[in-house]
């Protein structure tokens, strides 16, 4: 069962930091569980220092962390803080304005559209449906620029 815990308040200080592991060792995501399910808001960010891992989950008060499989023996084992849908939602709100790369542009969009275009029955009208559609094109195109 899903917890019911609301994101912490962050300090400023423990938002920008938070920010900065977004930008450099994280994922702003519209994943789907299963093939068929619609897609749903996952921040998640890959490292293999549990305690810093620990930090952001204590500090975000919401989210998880799992193990990653090794495949190689001279591999640090991975660690992953995933935290999904309005979680990350309220998470992202308060470190947004300290984002710096794109992920500012993917995180603008699902603060703007994301709980309008997402029922919490998960009854889509065909019109809410196409707009859903329109926001993940958007998010989806939103990439790091190559130089």
């Amino acid at each position: 069962m899903a917890s019911c815990r609301k994101a912490a308040k962050l300090f400023p200080t423990d938002a920008a930091y938070l920010a900065g592991l977004i930008d450099g060792e994280s994922t702003i995501a519209l994943t789907r569980r299963h093939r068929t399910d619609q897609r749903q808001l996952v921040v998640s960010i890959s490292n293999t220092e549990r305690p810093l891992l620990e930090w952001v989950l204590s500090v975000a008060g919401v989210g998880k962390i799992t193990g990653k499989k090794t495949y190689q023996a001279h591999h640090a084992p991975g660690l992953t803080y995933a935290v999904s849908n309005r979680q990350a939602l309220a998470v992202l709100a308060q470190v947004a304005p300290y984002l710096q790369t794109y992920k500012a542009g993917r995180a603008q969009l699902i603060l703007r559209d994301y709980l309008r275009l997402t029922p919490r029955n998960g009854r889509y009208t065909a019109k809410l449906k196409d707009e859903r559609e329109a926001l993940i094109e958007r998010f989806l195109a939103v990439k790091p620029i190559r130089t």
